[in-house]
């Protein structure tokens, strides 16, 4: 082969990788029901990947899976509640049992609220660490038995910048993401050698109706996040999506334990959400 021929022959790779990055590879997306998950889904699909959405509530998932399809992709779902470990196993075993691999894994399950922490119930506190950080911890480790053995795999987890800079209200969401950072980067040390990588990305305010009804529940608290941010927008759950897509490619397969922050530049100014805390202005 000619080094011509060499040349044509790599560029026509590279091509294709561009084209279809995730061609033959099985992607697990937890949350996937709607929101950034569905649209993290729908992106993985579109680069040639198959995609198994999971989540709680059956209609949704089945929503999402009918949209790859009917895009032309491959699609399948898992009814799941992350906060079950044993539940997890089952899922995670059943994946690796249909299709022999899974190359990565999307942490978006989540639930939140905003409360002052002195009205914060024990309740209110165990559902948000058990969903966000529990439940993170129970798929990365089953998924990465799958993904150690196989020699190479891709974590990715859903947090938010006040997982570092705090923010009145989220202390429940605000520690449970900071673990999730914290964990990534254990894991991403322990694992790197091995071949799985693992990343956070932290998006800013994002239009989907479940962050909209929990964080900016009306107009006025809507313009307040929107005056929070300096790029004044909210991010489409596509801007997002096409950012989680890059750190699961084989184009960031240097990075590993590192927080990609996508919120227009709000965490640089001051952070707003949407509920009264008790004082004016």
């Amino acid at each position: 082969m000619t080094a011509t021929t060499d040349m044509k022959a790599m560029t026509s790779t590279a091509d294709r990788t561009a084209i279809a990055p995730f061609r033959g590879r099985v992607a697990m997306i937890t949350g996937g029901g709607s929101g950034i998950g569905r649209a993290t889904a729908l992106r993985y699909a579109k680069g040639g990947g198959t995609v198994i959405v999971c989540g709680r509530r059956p209609e949704p998932l089945a929503e999402t899976a009918e949209l790859i399809r009917g895009a032309g992709g491959r699609a399948g779902t898992f009814s799941l509640d992350v906060r079950d470990a044993d539940e997890v196993r089952r899922v995670v075993d059943e994946i690796r049992g249909r299709h022999g691999r899974i190359d990565a894994l999307v942490n978006n399950a989540a639930g939140n609220f905003v409360a002052p922490a002195e009205k914060l119930s024990a309740n209110g506190w165990r559902a948000v660490i058990d969903i966000v950080l529990n439940g993170t911890f129970y798929c990365t480790r089953a998924a990465a038995d799958v993904m150690l053995e196989q020699g190479s795999g891709s974590v990715l987890s859903v947090i938010a910048s006040y997982a570092w800079t705090g923010h009145p209200g989220t202390v429940h969401s605000a520690a449970a993401k900071a673990g999730v950072l914290a964990m990534t980067r254990t894991l991403a040390a322990e694992w790197a050698s091995r071949g799985v990588r693992l990343n956070c990305i932290a998006p800013g305010p994002t239009a989907t109706e479940g962050a909209g009804q929990a964080l900016w529940p009306d107009g006025d608290s809507h313009r307040r996040v929107v005056d929070s941010v300096p790029a004044g927008r909210f991010a489409s759950p596509e801007e997002i999506a096409d950012i989680a897509a890059f750190l699961l490619e084989d184009r960031s397969a240097y990075i590993t334990g590192e927080v990609l922050t996508a919120d227009g530049g709000q965490w640089l100014g001051r952070q707003v959400y949407g509920v009264p805390l008790g004082r004016e202005g």
